[in-house]
């Protein structure tokens, strides 16, 4: 007998993109991402919200200053899940790591257009950010 897979990954859109660089000087960034959840248990599906950020360090006062943010949002769709517990635990992970290809394609494409020296974002493992997801998911 064949398994349906547990989730399906339906759709993603970039719905929000912030840049000054206006300020920035040289060629280093701190990058972080934010990731959070809404399960909808009517239709079954998960949002799954990334949000990145780059930003610089200013010499002088050695505060942060956002020079990127992007806003993320995909889709995804469970088979059998009727509450939070229900969500498999590779989930988490997994989801992470099917989006974050395209928000590093993004990255890159949108600070290219900027004619910057594009952000290249590394191959990474996301599975630290696993419980931070995990605790960022709300329920609608």
């Amino acid at each position: 007998m064949i398994e349906t897979a547990a989730f399906s990954f339906k759709s993603y859109r970039f719905d929000k993109v912030i840049m000054d660089f206006s300020a920035f000087q040289g060629n280093e960034f701190k990058l972080n991402i934010l990731p959070s959840g809404i399960l909808n248990l009517a239709d079954k599906t998960f949002a799954l919200e990334f949000l990145f950020f780059a930003s610089m360090i200013s010499g002088k006062s050695e505060e942060e200053q956002n020079v990127l943010e992007i806003h993320c949002v995909s889709m995804f769709e469970f088979k059998n899940v009727s509450s939070i517990e229900d969500i498999p635990d590779y989930f988490y992970t997994n989801s992470l790591a099917i989006v974050f290809p395209y928000v590093r394609a993004f990255v890159s494409n949108v600070t290219l257009q900027a004619n910057i020296k594009p952000i290249v974002l590394p191959t990474m493992n996301l599975t630290g950010l696993k419980d931070l997801l995990k605790k960022n998911v709300r329920v609608k």
